[in-house]
């Protein structure tokens, strides 16, 4: 599929309709394209936008973009950010456009969207063992000499079925071996001696090529830094144990890939220290959450704590709810629930409230639990809060935010609104 063609169907998001499946938008934008819509620069808080209503920092996101292209170029790092966290391809191309080298993703129905919209790379970070989906993945290789795709594989089973699927393809799909970050941890093999004997397999098949190896450290047990870089330099002796053996061979690179959003800088640090190899290596860095960065889970995480001269990433997302009921001086309710905002990790964050045009800190205002379509929030004496205001939430973890709006606003600090983002979950 050709750039061309992804600019066309990105295109085609701006001719979508406004109607009832888009949560937040205004009413009387009914029957408007999206791109019409964003054409007129409503302001979210004077034009229509209805609570809850979930947006996006258009500085912020801006800002965090342009900081982890300098941060992957500063330590020579390829990346492929991992575009299960938004699902948004208007955002995979803008980290394209950033130097990003493709877009991570875990699912086979999260590929099909990528190649909707004309993402050439993507590193697919699971063994991949449906037959319709290989079949069809085979297909998309046949089709289009420019487009990449690398997997994991982690066992020999999962080889054999792979094969069985892919048996008569032209191009063979291209895998890494997935060690895992410790027992009791995700998937991967669990042992050195495993992953030798799956590039073994990988080596007795015609539909395959082994290209490297991948894991991801935020799945250490009891992580901390001298746990997270002890696993990463395993990865990193992998991949020297299987170039020895010569299984890296018919390529043009070796794959070495990690990095969640919590641990990357100990990723930059281990990946530095990769020895040479029989060829180029590719380190292949695959944060994803940075691009909203969050108020709670990521903020309390992210390396730039641990190195902060390297930056600061800054949370994007903002939920507006409204004031719905105040039933006594120390409790209040808003409109936005389990439905509107992340929650598995942590509860949304009171930041500011709004009353008539003006801003102020949520003082004194907690959230203290979600119902369906419910904020909870305590109110301690003093606070000022009343039926009617608007209240401006953090959240927790972008992950469950993206898949919770299809079509989210991007407003900047005036609250004027200068793109709808369309997200595929």
């Amino acid at each position: 599929m050709s750039l061309d063609t992804g600019t066309e169907a990105l295109a085609r998001l701006a001719e979508e309709r406004v109607d009832h499946r888009f949560k937040g938008l205004p009413p009387d934008a009914e029957g408007l394209t999206v791109g019409e819509l964003t054409a007129q620069r409503r302001n979210l808080f004077t034009d229509g936008f209805t609570t809850p209503v979930l947006t996006l920092s258009a500085e912020r996101l801006e800002h965090n973009l342009a900081l982890m292209e300098s941060y992957t170029a500063r330590h020579g790092l390829a990346f492929a950010p991992h575009g299960k966290t938004s699902m948004a391809p208007q955002l995979f191309r803008r980290q394209i456009e950033r130097g990003a080298w493709g877009i991570t993703l875990a699912v086979p129905h999260q590929v099909r969207v990528a190649r909707a919209f004309g993402t050439r790379r993507v590193f697919l970070a699971n063994e991949l063992v449906d037959a319709p989906s290989l079949r069809w993945i085979a297909a998309e290789l046949a089709r289009d000499e420019e487009f990449r795709l690398v997997c994991y594989v982690d066992s020999v089973r999962g080889v054999e079925l792979m094969d069985a699927a892919l048996r008569g393809s032209p191009r063979p799909v291209e895998v890494v071996v997935e060690l895992a970050a410790g027992e009791g941890a995700r998937t991967g093999v669990r042992t050195e001696a495993e992953g030798a004997a799956v590039a073994e397999a990988v080596a007795g098949t015609r539909t395959l090529r082994l290209v490297g190896v991948a894991g991801y450290e935020g799945e250490v047990p009891r992580p901390d830094p001298d746990r997270v870089r002890a696993y990463l330099r395993r990865l990193v002796a992998l991949a020297v144990d299987l170039d020895k053996a010569g299984r890296f061979t018919g390529g043009s690179e070796i794959v070495v890939s990690a990095g969640g959003s919590a641990w990357f800088d100990a990723v930059a640090d281990v990946f530095a220290e990769i020895p040479e190899l029989s060829l180029p290596v590719l380190k292949l860095l695959r944060s994803g959450a940075y691009v909203s960065h969050d108020d709670g889970h990521y903020r309390e995480l992210t390396p730039f704590n641990r190195v902060p001269e390297e930056g600061a990433l800054e949370p994007a997302f903002r939920l507006w709810a409204q004031v719905v009921s105040r039933p006594s001086p120390g409790q209040a309710f808003a409109n936005a629930g389990k439905r509107d905002a992340a929650y598995d990790l942590h509860l949304p964050f009171a930041q500011v409230v709004r009353r008539e045009g003006v801003r102020r800190p949520a003082t004194g205002i907690t959230v203290t639990g979600l119902s369906d379509q419910h904020t909870w929030l305590e109110t301690a004496p003093g606070a000022d809060l009343a039926v009617g205001d608007w209240i401006g939430l953090g959240l927790s973890h972008p992950c469950t935010s993206f898949d919770k709006w299809q079509l989210i606003p991007v407003a900047e600090a005036d609250g004027t609104v200068v793109d709808h983002i369309r997200t595929f979950f």
